[in-house]
């Protein structure tokens, strides 16, 4: 999967704000009111979320997801394996219920 595809992808849905948009990396806060279209988007790009999840986070994905501050009870992540290189998108739910940030990384 190429990260372009994702990008383009994001561009779709109505962020309030773009914090980064790079070859690597994309972050936004998006508003409640796309967060389920913008789920059903990276389900199908990505697969299941990984969490929350019934099964263990493996040992590969939790070291990626460290490295950006870890998980927390509410937050979502997606991640797929594509060998070398690797994509997850962490979804932040804000307090106010109204936004989330988005960060998609490719590694």
């Amino acid at each position: 999967m190429d990260f372009s595809v994702i990008r383009k992808d994001m561009k779709l849905f109505r962020f309030e704000t773009l914090r980064t948009d790079c070859d690597n990396f994309f972050e936004g806060v998006i508003i409640q009111q796309e967060l389920a279209k913008l789920n059903g988007q990276l389900k199908s790009l990505l697969g299941d979320p990984v969490y929350p999840s019934e099964n263990k986070l493996a040992h590969k994905v939790r070291q990626s997801v460290d490295g950006f501050g870890g998980l927390m009870p509410g937050q979502t992540l997606y991640y797929k394996d594509l060998g070398a290189d690797s994509i997850l998108a962490i979804l932040w739910p804000w307090k106010d219920g109204k936004r989330t940030t988005v960060k998609i990384i490719q590694k």
